[in-house]
């Protein structure tokens, strides 16, 4: 089972290195796609990772979808993922990733680290998760560990779960829904109806309902009202 780094920030420790920071994977250069669908943000990544000696061909697209029918011939190590992307939903890219894409390992780059995100992205095959706030030395950092064959979570990831384990802490009721679960309830609140999300996540509109009626029961919630209610108070979607 990989090991599992956190990051370590403002000590200037970086743990779970086990080579010099100007050398490769196993000798290696380490290829990269980037997706994001903001190209300040895509120029903003590449130039971080041109900088970099471990780095080799970076190249990138603007959307989950574009991903999965992006030029077979290039294989790339690392995956880094924006989250906050319009149409696929990050727990579905990151599925269809590891399909399409066996041979690369995802690193999740997302605006915050509210649980239950970061463990449900693991569970759906992440191996690494970022908030975007994160210093270029943490990202290179996560890099290296994650091409290494280690999971890697991020300084703030890592405390916002060490934080809802503490005793007495009442947590997010939103811990308790599964990777595919949390899925079905992001498209819930985003405004999707039954029949779509079924075609969007190829299950039965059946399925999708009684996912819904899961989600429901394990949030305490009386109606997807509610459960949008909640979804905003526990800093999971904005409030529209």
């Amino acid at each position: 089972m990989p090991c599992v780094y956190s990051g370590n920030k403002g000590t200037g420790q970086q743990r779970g290195i086990k080579h010099k920071p100007d050398q490769t994977i196993g000798g290696i250069m380490i290829q990269i796609l980037i997706i994001d669908d903001q190209a300040l943000v895509r120029t903003g990544l590449r130039y971080i990772l041109d900088k970099s000696k471990e780095i080799g061909r970076v190249s990138e697209v603007s959307s989950g979808e574009a991903a999965l029918s992006h030029n077979r011939s290039f294989k790339p190590d690392i995956i880094l993922l924006s989250v906050n992307l319009p149409g696929l939903t990050g727990f579905e890219i990151t599925r269809k990733l590891k399909r399409s894409h066996p041979q690369a390992r995802i690193i999740i780059l997302a605006v915050h680290a509210k649980p239950p995100y970061p463990a449900r992205l693991l569970d759906a095959g992440a191996s690494g998760y970022l908030t975007r706030d994160c210093e270029a030395d943490e990202l290179l950092l996560a890099i290296r560990t994650v091409a290494d064959g280690h999971r890697y979570i991020g300084s703030e990831a890592a405390k916002q779960m060490a934080l809802s384990m503490l005793p007495g802490s009442t947590g997010s009721p939103f811990e308790d829904l599964s990777a595919r679960e949390m899925e079905v309830m992001l498209k819930l609140t985003d405004g999707n109806r039954i029949p779509d999300i079924a075609s969007l996540l190829c299950l039965s509109p059946k399925t999708v309902s009684t996912y819904k009626y899961r989600i429901l029961g394990k949030l305490g919630a009386r109606s997807e009202v509610d459960m949008m209610r909640m979804a905003v108070r526990y800093g999971l979607v904005e409030a529209g």
